[in-house]
């Protein structure tokens, strides 16, 4: 049947049923708009799930203004696991005493709670997306507890050595070293701590021999797990990178 037709059926129905008609027609199409109205939320509420969820993936913050960059590029000791507040982690800690000098920095926190040295590896690329001036590398503890070969790990952080001289020769970059419990083994454990001087001392790096110096193993500058820093251990952590970030903010 054509539009037609049906217009000129449905106008010589009595006025009665005519009416009833057009109220169904009414409750057809209101139906109608919200069933559409729902998909659409729903689907909007799973684009935004999806994008919390990529955003929890990527743990770091990008400098927007037009100061210069300092970037912590490391694991949970970086990132300031187990404190209730990561104002205390030694990255923002760093962040108040630069801008106590007034220096024209900004501190970012890209510290990833279980990093590995192949993890960092992995997303320095999209790291590297923002210019950075110093670049503070503080990887290798979880490969160490895990076990992980020593020639894996070196390869792994030369690459992002690698990677960071690539990108801008300008940049600095400052290698925190870090050494393992005795339980490891004594050759492994010296192996380990031997890496990072080594790592250091070719590709002319500044250094930090422990960044955990003053702090690793003190049961009360540590977390129960004996692991991560206290509040008061990442404040001592926090002047003993700035020991040898200070010179450089100040050379600017």
């Amino acid at each position: 049947m054509s539009m037609a037709q049906n217009n000129k059926l449905i106008a010589k129905l009595p006025t009665s049923v005519l009416h009833k008609y057009l109220k169904f027609c009414y409750f057809i199409l209101v139906f109608l708009m919200f069933s559409c109205g729902n998909g659409t939320t729903e689907k909007t509420d799973s684009k935004n799930q999806d994008l919390e969820e990529t955003n929890t993936m990527q743990p770091t913050e990008v400098a927007t203004n037009k100061t210069k960059t300092i970037l912590c590029f490391g694991d949970s000791i970086t990132a300031g696991y187990g404190l209730d507040d990561t104002n205390d982690a030694f990255p923002a800690l760093l962040q108040q005493k630069i801008d106590s000098l007034g220096a024209n920095y900004t501190v970012v926190n890209s510290g990833l709670s279980g990093e590995t040295t192949a993890g960092g590896k992995s997303r320095i690329d999209w790291i590297l997306k923002q210019d950075i001036s110093i670049f503070i590398l503080e990887l290798g503890a979880n490969d160490g507890l895990r076990g992980v070969p020593l020639s894996e790990t070196r390869s792994n952080l030369q690459a992002i050595i690698d990677v960071v001289k690539q990108k801008s020769e300008d940049t600095t970059i400052i290698l925190a070293g870090m050494e393992l419990p005795p339980n490891m083994g004594q050759d492994y454990t010296q192996e380990f701590r031997k890496m990072y001087a080594d790592l250091a001392q070719q590709n002319q790096l500044e250094f930090i021999p422990f960044i955990l110096k003053d702090v690793g193993g003190i049961a009360g500058l540590n977390q129960n797990d004996g692991i991560h820093p206290t509040v008061k251990g990442h404040q001592i952590v926090a002047n003993t990178v700035w020991e040898v970030l200070e010179p450089l903010v100040n050379a600017d």
